[in-house]
Parts: C-alpha cells; structure tokens; sequence
C-alpha cells in the first residue's frame, strides 16, 4: 500500500474511536447510553422502588440577587441536569431559563439589566468551563469563549459594563484573567497573565481596578491589585511567607480592602487592608472568633459586613459595623452556609444559600434591620419526611500520635434498627475538604431506609480546623494521616451499637484514595470498599492530572519528581498493596474526568482482577469528576446500595469471603 491508498488507510485509523475502556468485559447498562458497567448484576426493580425516592431530592444553590433583592438567581435540577431558574418572591414558582444537556456552574444578573445573565456551563464532565450570555427576552443563548479553553471564574463591574474572566486559553497549562467590555466579550483582552493560576475577584466601585488572586494551594495564596486599563499590578499580601485567601472584596469607597486570610495565625480572620498604604498593617476584625472565616458580602453602601465562620463544620453568620468594628452574631437556621450576597440596591437584605442535615440547600433572606429571615426556596426531598431524617452526632477520638479527629456519626433509629449496625466509613475529597452537617441523601437513606451507621471522619490534613491541622498531612507527611484510619476503625469498635465485624469505606476523588486506602492497609477489618473517581497511584495521579492543576496538587501531595517524595507517595500508595485487598470492591469513574484520570480507576480494576478478585466497575462516558447527570447518578447510587447490602449482610453460619459476599 502507497501513495493515495496509504493516506487514505493512516486517515481511516486515526478517526477510529478509541476504546472507552481497557477493562475487558464492558458492556453498555440497559435504558442508560452514557454508561458502561463490568461484574455489576441486575439491580433488582423492588430496590429501585424502595430507596427511589431519596434519589429525588435536589437542591437550589443561590448564585445572585437583583439589585432590588426582589429576583433571585438559582441553580437547581428539574430534568437531568443542574440549570438555572430565577424566583421572583419567598417560596415563589422556579422559572427555569435555561435547558442545556449540560450542567451550568455559575450565573451572574448583568447589573442594569437583568434580562441578561451571564454563566459558565461544562461539557461532558471535562470541566472545559465556557462562557455564555443569555437574553432572557428572547430565550437564546450565545457563547463568549473559545468553546475549548477552561474558564473557571468571571466577574461583572457594577456598572455591568466590564468582565473579567479566567481561562486557559494562552498555554493550556496557565489560568490567565482575561477583561471585556460586556457588549463584546469575544474581543477580550489579557490582562493578568504568568506561571500558575490567577482568578479574578472583584473590580472596584469605579471599574478602573481589579482584584485578582494567584493560587498555589489552598493554604499558599496571594491577593494582587491590577490597573484594568494598563495592566499595572501591585502585590497586596506579603510577599515573603504564605497563607491563604479564603475571600476578598472591595470597601463601598473603594480605598481598602477587606480579605480573609491566615497569614496572622492559625485561622482564616477577616482583614481590612488600606489600598493608600502599602506599608499600613491589616487590621484584624474577626480575631475574637477562634475558628475559620469562611465567606463574606460587602453591603454596597458600606454600612456593614457580612461574613460566616465555620465552628466545628456549622456556620456562624456575624454582621459587622465596618465604623465601629463592633460585630453581632445573627441568628440564623442551624446548618451550612454555602453562599452570601447583598443586594446592591438594599443593603439591608442579605441572601444565604443554607441547608441542613434534614434539608436540601436552599434559599433564604435576611432583614438585617429587624434580623428576621424569609424562605424563599423549599427543595423536595422526594415526598420523604425531613423529621425522619437522622441528625448526625458530632464526635471526637485519638488517632495514635493524639490528634484528635473530628467526625459526624449519623446513627439509624434505635426503635427501627435495634442491634449491632453495619458502618459504611464515608472519607471527603480535597484531601482538603470537610466533611459538614449538611444533606447528604446517600447518608440519609443508608440510615434511616438500611440501618447503617455512616461516619464521616474529618482526619488531619481536613479544612476548618486552622492551618496547623490542614498541613499535617502535606507532602511525605500523608503517610502519618493513614493512622487516622486505624483510629477511625478502632472508634467503631469502641461503639456498642457498631458492628466492627461489618464496616465498608465509601469516598471520591482523595475520598476514593482513602477507601482504597482502607482496604490495601487494614484488610481484615473492612468488608468491602466504593472507591468513586479515586486515586490508586499518587505518583501515576500527579503524572497524568490535567497540566493545568498538576502544580497545584504536588504543594498537596509532595512533588513526585523529588526521589525521597516519590519514594514516600509509592509506599503509601493503594495500588503498590493490591496483593493485600481482601474487600469486595466497587470502582466507579467517569471517562472524561480532568482530575484523577481514568487510568487510576483500571489499574487498580485489572490490579485485583489479576489475582482472581471480583471487581465491580462502571464508567460513564459522559462524565467527569463524579456524575452529574441523575439518570447516570441514580444507577452509581442504586448500583452502590446493592454492593454494601450484600457485603454487610449478617453472616449466616461462618463469616463470607470478601469476594463471595459482593455477588
């Protein structure tokens, strides 16, 4: 073969798709396109009829306010995915006005006119963040951004006339901000541009200056000033040293700054900074508050601050006097406050995004004159009964070296599960991420509907406990945080109404190394291991991570690249004790995911599978970092619930097998 023929045959072979899987024996699931699934059984109609209603609980995250506090701006599911609605009044009809295939992750009113919203949607879970501009008035939506590069952030002047916006566009690798005029963003210019990630923050009252962030890792963060104009920039948190930037934002005159850092102690405090002096200290205005600064809303007329702290994972919400600095705890609902915003145009109404272990996230608002809160949203929890929902118990217990390790147990109802409960061991994400008292339908219906305890360790190395606590498990140091899981199931045992003899892991992403973590260092004593988009191999995750967030995770993990690093990473890695797995496992992962690769589900998949082990596996192949479709979401949870029933089942005669319990 020559000539024409040859580049005929070498076209042909470079458009044939690529296999979706190395694993062997992928089949597609029945009624479900996007799915792939190998060793996974029929799920059985009468589970899908018994636990199909906490697959119908959903939420409304607030994402804006109208100027008169009149509209508010959500994001919430209707269909298959997450897509915006406004509601005009309290407990007032959701309108939707988008309906993308794919889900949207933040929207913003164009002040003046709020017929126009601006929002970031994704693409088939590769979190190829795009902009796009929606005309309310005629339905349509059109796209800003290149439809290819990542944008993860943008920002409106309060004119409206202004953008800034995030994106990868230059390299692929680097997060530049980008500025525009609103009426034409797609003649964006550059800005801000240089080696790692930059974020737009928040312009100045007047438009001419730019807040901007330059993030290393969640804990090493720098907050810069930027002409808009002329690209100017000035540094205004040290240069020397590290800390983080949990929030910033402009004073109504624009001549300070307020920012949420933990350069000056243990936790995140609030800060005032005067933008004039650059030599000036900040001033502390939080540093009566022992705990993390988590979130704050500038009220436009300068009149007060509004900001939460986290207090052992429950939001505490404080309204500052910016004059005086005199701050007065509010109160609100308990539970977790996921977002503030005042409106612009009444500075007395503030807008929290708040949910509860026995409530979705939800929308709520604030007279900050006579203190009284309206509910303007109330998401469904599928026709279920919120009062029969469990409130989980905050507590504590030793690791080996004496950290104290925090956790929520939600415990089944003694009356209904009488007995010795089986315990699924729920790890967070991040690996700096928190487990909080917030709702969590998956924990609700292990309990309540299967009488399974599930705890929801918050181990070293977790957010909300101060800097200290955060970094103990920073770079070779992780090795030590897989004492913390020794402790956690010596915690069971300790509980006289938990089984030890019957415990699963569960966790994605970092979540997903732990649980196989579980499984590869203590495997006599976990039954069986979910493993969700999880890594199985730290040095093959740093590796083959999108470029753009590899330097980011190596001030996390410790720099593969570095022999006595890497060396450490090996050691402490799931993958390296495969041979140790005795737990049935279930890996779930989707194709496109930016984050962990696809690669880090199938090794450890071909790894057990090599020594005779059954493996339940399931891709999806619209997905990325977790499943955000419900149809593909509904069968990982069904599919989920099967697993664990059948790997915690009271043994009948002598103990199972790991391997025999998961068919």
């Amino acid at each position: 073969m020559h000539g024409p023929a040859l580049a005929l045959a070498a076209a042909l072979l470079a458009a044939e798709p690529a296999p979706a899987s190395s694993v062997d024996g992928m089949a597609p699931v029945p009624g479900r396109p996007g799915l792939l699934q190998s060793g996974i059984p029929e799920i059985p109609p009468e589970l899908a009829d018994r636990v199909g209603q906490y697959l119908e609980a959903r939420a409304a995250r607030l994402l804006d306010v109208s100027p008169d506090g009149g509209s508010v701006l959500v994001a919430t599911r209707f269909g298959s995915t997450s897509q915006l609605h406004v509601v005009d009044q309290p407990l007032g009809q959701r309108t939707q006005i988008t309906f993308a295939r794919e889900p949207v992750r933040q929207g913003r009113f164009l002040p003046g006119d709020p017929a126009t919203v601006l929002y970031l949607q994704d693409r088939s879970g590769a979190e190829a963040f795009q902009l796009f501009r929606l005309d309310r008035r005629t339905g349509r939506s059109e796209l800003l951004t290149d439809g290819k590069s990542r944008h993860q952030a943008f920002v409106l002047s309060r004119d409206g006339k202004r953008i800034a916006f995030s994106g990868t566009g230059r390299n692929g690798k680097d997060t530049d901000v980008y500025v525009a005029i609103t009426s034409s963003p797609k003649e964006a210019r550059l800005l801000v541009q240089g080696e790692g990630t930059f974020t737009p923050v928040e312009f100045s009252p007047d438009g001419r200056r730019l807040l901007v962030a330059k993030e290393r890792s969640i804990a090493d963060a720098d907050l810069l000033l930027v002409d808009v104009d002329t690209g100017e920039r000035r540094q205004l948190t040290p240069a020397e040293g590290k800390g983080s930037l949990r929030a910033a934002a402009f004073a109504a005159d624009g001549k300070s700054a307020f920012l949420v850092t933990d350069r000056h102690g243990d936790f995140d405090e609030l800060y005032r900074l005067d933008l004039a002096d650059p030599a000036a200290s900040p001033r502390p205005l939080s540093r009566t508050i022992r705990w993390n600064v988590e979130d704050m809303a500038v009220a436009r007329d300068g009149s007060r601050v509004a900001f939460t702290v986290n207090a052992d994972g429950y939001s505490r919400l404080y309204l500052l006097d910016p004059r005086s600095g005199k701050l007065e705890p509010t109160a609100i609902p308990a539970g977790v406050v996921s977002a503030l915003a005042f409106a612009d145009g009444k500075p007395t109404v503030l807008c929290l995004g708040l949910s509860s272990a026995r409530s979705p996230a939800d929308v709520f608002q604030l007279d900050v004159r006579s203190r009284k809160v309206a509910r303007w949203t109330r998401s469904e929890t599928g026709g279920l009964d919120p009062a029969s929902f469990v409130e989980p118990q905050l507590v504590r217990y030793p690791s080996k070296d004496g950290v104290s390790v925090p956790a929520f147990l939600y415990r089944p109802p003694r009356q209904a599960w009488p007995g010795r409960r089986p315990v699924v061991i729920a790890w967070h994400g991040g690996p700096e991420a928190q487990e909080r008292p917030d709702f969590d339908p998956l924990a609700q219906l292990l309990s309540v509907e299967l009488g399974m305890a599930v705890l929801q360790p918050n181990v070293r190395g977790s957010d909300g406990y101060g800097k200290a606590y955060l970094a103990l498990d920073d770079g070779p140091r992780r090795e030590q945080a897989l004492a913390d899981i020794g402790a956690t199931l010596d915690f069971v045992a300790s509980q006289p109404d938990l089984d030890p003899d019957r415990v699963a892991a569960w966790g994605g992403s970092y979540g997903g190394y732990m649980t196989l973590a579980t499984a590869a260092f203590f495997p006599e004593r976990v039954r069986a291991a979910v493993d969700v988009v999880g890594i199985s191999s730290i040095p093959s995750f740093l590796q083959n991570t999108s470029e753009y967030r590899r330097d980011l995770r190596r001030a996390e993990y410790g720099d593969e690249r570095v022999p006595e690093v890497r060396e450490v990473q090996e050691r402490i890695s799931p993958l390296a004790r495969a041979g140790a797995i005795q737990a049935a496992l279930f890996v779930q992962q989707g194709r496109n995911d930016p984050r962990v690769p696809q690669s880090e589900a199938e090794q450890i998949v071909k790894a057990l599978r090599g020594k005779g082990q059954e493996v339940w596996y399931l891709l999806g192949l619209d997905e990325g970092h977790g499943f955000a479709r419900k149809e593909n979401r509904d069968f990982a949870t069904l599919s989920t619930v099967l697993f664990l029933e059948r790997a915690l089942a009271p043994p009948a005669g002598p103990a199972p097998s790991a391997a025999s319990t998961a068919r």
